[in-house]
């Protein structure tokens, strides 16, 4: 009786070619996009197009990445596999790229930023004028400006998603290379409905705040850091200073904002700030790169920038 050896599986996709990465772009920027008919414009091609594209990368992998239809775009669990290795995949072909224009003496490709929320209201911020320096310097490099999380840069640089982060200092890592760029004043603040509101503030202090619900941040952060050190009872949680000022004007809850981004509401009449003398703190934002490996002399040019726009702060 003859045994027939099992049959060797062979790979579904094969060599990757330029087409593959041109139908991973695509993919990619539907899921930051949220869908087909939003990457339209971002892409700057049709929808039948995108859809047409999204279809040919299922196709050459075996696989279904999205959900389509009237209950909108969803990726399914397999898509966000293939997202998460997309972004890394493309991440790596950037470093590529950016390693031929070192060997150049060049600056070209893209550069990827990610900056916390809130920064472009603080005056100590300079971020907008080295923006302006590194295009002069720069014009052949395409600059990507996004908005995160400070969980989400950090963890955005060291995979390469972002070249540079810009964000408040709370903890540093090894991996890491901070340079200080600007502070930022965190004043305590209260709603209309509240409590406290034009109501005598003299006998609250470090040590009777805990008394009153706090609204902070869901993440390690200097908010979470000092909500701990002082014990504020966290009775609502928000991920972005939008939601910290939203929990604050239900009247509900106190909160830390930024001073800057908190003028508006106090302008109107909506916020107060309570006791800014004693109940407030200061953070430090750094632009942090990766040690290793060696940034991109774009990256590197645009972090001087950075730290030329801010050596007077």
């Amino acid at each position: 009786m003859k045994v027939t050896s099992p049959t060797k599986a062979r790979a579904v996709l094969g060599q990757i070619s330029d087409m593959d990465l041109r139908l991973l772009r695509v993919f990619k920027a539907v899921v930051d996009c949220g869908g087909m008919a939003a990457a339209e414009l971002e892409l700057n091609i049709g929808t039948s197009t995108v859809s047409r594209h999204i279809k040919d990368l299922e196709t050459r992998l075996g696989l279904t990445l999205c959900r389509r239809g009237r209950a909108g775009f969803a990726l399914t669990p397999e898509g966000e596999k293939i997202y998460a290795q997309t972004t890394a995949l493309l991440a790596a072909t950037d470093a590529f790229r950016n390693s031929v224009d070192e060997i150049h003496q060049r600056m070209g490709g893209q550069l990827q930023v990610a900056v916390f929320d809130k920064t472009a209201s603080n005056p100590a911020s300079h971020i907008a004028e080295a923006i302006a320096h590194f295009h002069v310097e720069a014009p052949d490099v395409g600059l990507n400006l996004h908005v995160a999380t400070l969980t989400a840069i950090e963890r955005g640089v060291l995979d390469g998603q972002f070249h540079v982060g810009i964000i408040p200092g709370h903890r540093s890592s090894d991996v890491l290379d901070y340079t200080p760029l600007f502070d930022e004043a965190m004043l305590l603040y209260c709603g209309t409905r509240h409590v406290l509101w034009n109501a005598d503030h003299s006998a609250l202090n470090w040590d009777t705040l805990p008394k009153h619900e706090f609204a902070g941040l869901g993440y390690h952060s200097p908010n979470m850091e000092l909500s701990q050190r002082m014990r504020l009872p966290r009775r609502a949680t928000g991920f972005d200073q939008e939601s910290i000022a939203t929990l604050i004007l239900s009247g509900q809850f106190l909160g830390f904002l930024p001073d800057h981004y908190a003028e508006s509401f106090v302008r109107r009449g909506l916020m107060q700030a309570v006791r800014p003398d004693l109940l407030n703190y200061a953070c430090q934002f750094f632009a942090i790169t990766r040690k290793s490996p060696q940034a991109s002399r774009a990256t590197r040019a645009f972090q001087e920038c950075l730290a030329q726009a801010h050596a007077s702060v």
